[in-house]
């Protein structure tokens, strides 16, 4: 952190899979955080071992009322937002509030960040380039997004909360700092939550057939979680001048087929693969250049995919995760998620 003294850091989202290894982190480094979650997407258990920490402190809200004023401390130095569902079936499942959640609650915490003159982090997507056109994606990339489909409560959502960060950043009225996340995966996520990692493991794990949407040739950059936080808390400490959005994310690209038969591997498992159709608006390519957080921030993601997903299949046996995904509890087939 840029500053010596104990901050006052604020994690919106914070009981959520990526929030709660950012709490950590941030404990780790000596903050007092103030997590906010409304656990509908989320969980509890995240935060079960922070719970205990004085330098911890946990308000059940949603970002989409302002929070209570009684319940936060007089000063907060930062503020992270990281408050929205990544995962298609749970943020399709209410698409309103997933707009909202990106709206309205984006506002809501850039006024808070406001008042207390706290630097705001925003954690925007890979989803604002919707299914790709440029290849790798540059942060310049203005996008390819349906704003009238399926997946579009999020990724507008999303571009529509960059342009208010944006907003309030020209405006002087707080100091912005915007990352666009690629998929990222590692222990803590939820095994029904629709994205690509936790599907095939959960069900490589249970023996049961793996899902695959289109023919699998459609490709995706896995970045560990670790690295991924990493990333985010050196922007938050970036001091110097406002670098726009920035990209972070694993340049290592690969097919799902592959990281099917990755996990396949490491497991000793031997399902078969069942192929559906695609779903409307998947992204056929997903990768990162991140040229600007090599040269602003001097990161780059470390951990070895075989690494990581050795990490994340530990996690899961322990956590005796169920095997049946999201996507075949409904029987819809369910886009990627690209966070």
């Amino acid at each position: 952190m840029s500053s010596a003294k104990p901050q006052n850091v604020l994690v919106a989202g914070g009981a959520g899979f990526l929030g709660s290894h950012l709490c950590d982190a941030l404990i780790a480094d000596g903050a007092h955080v103030i997590c906010v979650d409304n656990l509908l997407t989320s969980s509890g258990e995240n935060l079960r071992h922070l719970r205990r920490s004085p330098r911890f402190t946990f308000i059940e809200a949603d970002i989409i009322d302002e929070l209570p004023a009684s319940a936060l401390p007089r000063r907060l130095d930062r503020v992270f937002n990281l408050a929205c569902a990544a995962s298609p079936p749970l943020y399709q499942a209410d698409p309103e509030h997933t707009m909202m959640t990106n709206v309205l609650g984006t506002r809501n915490l850039l006024r808070l960040a406001e008042r207390h003159r706290a630097r705001f982090l925003q954690a925007s997507t890979s989803e604002v380039y919707g299914d790709p056109e440029v290849h790798p994606q540059v942060e310049a990339y203005w996008g390819n997004v349906n704003c009238t489909g399926p997946r579009a409560c999020y990724d507008e959502g999303k571009r529509a909360a960059e342009a208010l960060c944006f907003d309030f950043d020209r405006a002087r009225r707080v100091e912005l700092r915007l990352v666009r996340i690629f998929n990222t995966y590692g222990p803590r996520m939820q095994p029904d939550d629709g994205r690509i990692v936790s599907n095939v493991i959960t069900q490589a794990l249970s023996g049961a057939d793996i899902t695959v949407y289109g023919d699998g040739s459609q490709t995706r950059s896995f970045c560990y979680v670790d690295d991924l936080v990493e990333g985010m808390t050196r922007l938050m400490a970036h001091d110097g001048p406002q670098p726009g959005p920035v990209n972070l994310g694993n340049p290592n690209e690969q097919t799902v087929r592959k990281l099917v038969e990755d996990v396949l591997a490491l497991t000793g498992h031997r399902s078969a693969v069942t192929y559906h159709p695609l779903p409307q608006d998947d992204p056929r390519r997903r990768k990162p250049d991140i040229s600007r957080a090599r040269e602003v921030l001097g990161w780059v993601p470390r951990t070895p995919l075989a690494e990581g997903l050795r990490r994340t299949l530990e996690w899961f046996r322990k956590a005796e995760a169920p095997a049946t995904v999201a996507n075949e509890a409904s029987g819809a087939a369910m886009p990627l998620s690209a966070d």
